[in-house]
């Protein structure tokens, strides 16, 4: 049985989970700019409840970005210490993929785009599809002003499906092009992302031998400047 522990602090969100088997657990909490001094409590108490110790681990998964500058390198530091004091390995996920695997839970649908709020007047997205029951991204992870932002390719889309918008990035909808906006039949802004999908993806990764070593842990920025919560 394989035992995975995720957290991510990468948005005003915080929270940990844990996949035992086939079932998951999680601790979840929007407390902003407090992060620091909950994470390591918040995992304490899930394992506690779960009765297990680091050792019986298989791996630790964080939220790797893109999001908030500080709350992604609280993150990591985290998960990297976790792992080294345990002899673990780590696995980073994208905030955005687990947007996507939350909004294709609640919809349903295949087709989706990603957005956070990157602050300055700009936001983090990306498009995926759902194959085999998790998000494939498709082109790149972005960070732009919104009127930046471009379609999906029309082989991914089709000329008139619609898809499912996710994340609080959705607050710039108005500034989207048409081509994107219009595309957005549902929209789901008020999900931010969750450790319980990231340990979904995360147990993904792990069966396909994609962990590394702890201290190869690093954010995902997407830009140089500091983007606080």
């Amino acid at each position: 049985m394989t035992i995975i522990l995720a957290l991510d602090t990468s948005t005003e969100a915080c929270s940990c989970a844990l996949q035992v088997g086939g079932e998951i657990i999680e601790d979840y909490a929007v407390i902003p700019r407090q992060h620091a001094q909950n994470i390591l409590p918040m995992i304490q108490r899930l394992l506690h409840d779960a009765g297990l110790g680091f050792a019986q681990l298989d791996a630790i998964a964080f939220g790797r970005g893109p999001g908030s500058f500080t709350g992604l390198r609280i993150a990591a530091g985290v998960a990297q210490g976790l792992a080294l004091a345990s002899d673990l390995p780590v696995l980073p996920i994208s905030t955005l993929a687990a947007l996507a695997l939350q909004a294709h839970a609640v919809t349903g649908d295949s087709a989706l785009l990603a957005c956070l709020d990157a602050r300055i007047d700009e936001v983090y997205w990306a498009w995926y599809s759902i194959e085999n029951c998790l998000p494939v991204l498709q082109g790149d992870e972005v960070l732009c002003k919104p009127e930046l932002m471009y379609p999906c390719p029309a082989e991914f889309t089709g000329s008139t499906r619609s898809l499912t918008a996710v994340g609080n990035g959705l607050e710039y909808i108005d500034r989207f092009p048409l081509s994107v906006s219009q595309l957005a039949g549902t929209q789901l802004p008020e999900q931010l992302p969750r450790a319980a999908s990231m340990v979904r993806l995360a147990l993904a990764e792990f069966l396909q031998g994609r962990s590394i070593k702890p201290e190869e842990a690093s954010p995902i920025y997407l830009r140089d400047k500091v983007t606080r919560n």
